[in-house]
């Protein structure tokens, strides 16, 4: 007589490869593109948060001629300098959600770097390397290595 396979044992094995491919996946070496665009994103966070914290310093030490006006500039830079180390953070771990914040962060830092470059002078090269650094990131967002890595393929 044969034994009758139970489903318990089934599904248990079903669970088990399952589980083993995610943590093959996990090791798998990441892209260079993602790691790229994480670090380039995660710097961009840095700055943002270094300059809400500059304009939070200047508030508590100097005497600004609107406080309200003053806090709302610190906090409000302080908090978008979240969306470009989280999305970093998911990048580096390879978090299918964000590419997402990643890439909005590198579409509204294009007309940032172009406002800069209106201004000319030291600004002008700041803006340069901006507006590269934001195009050299999309561009590691939307290769197909990069897509497949975060789990992102065509529908």
């Amino acid at each position: 007589m044969s034994e009758s396979a139970n489903p318990t044992d089934t599904t248990e094995a079903d669970a088990e490869e399952a589980a083993q491919a995610a943590q093959g996946a996990a090791e798998a070496p990441r892209p260079r593109r993602i790691a790229a665009a994480a670090a380039v994103t995660g710097l961009q966070g840095v700055v943002v948060a270094v300059f809400g914290l500059v304009s939070l310093v200047m508030l508590v030490t100097g005497e600004p001629d609107d406080m309200t006006q003053a806090v709302t500039l610190a906090v409000t830079v302080l908090a978008l300098a979240v969306l470009p180390l989280a999305a970093a953070r998911g990048l580096w771990l390879r978090r299918r959600w964000s590419r997402g914040p990643s890439m909005i962060v590198q579409l509204i830092a294009l007309p940032v770097a172009w406002q800069m470059a209106q201004n000319g002078g030291l600004l002008l090269a700041l803006a340069v390397l901006l507006a590269g650094c934001a195009v050299a990131v999309l561009c590691c967002l939307v290769n197909p290595t990069a897509t497949e890595a975060l789990g992102i393929g065509p529908r």
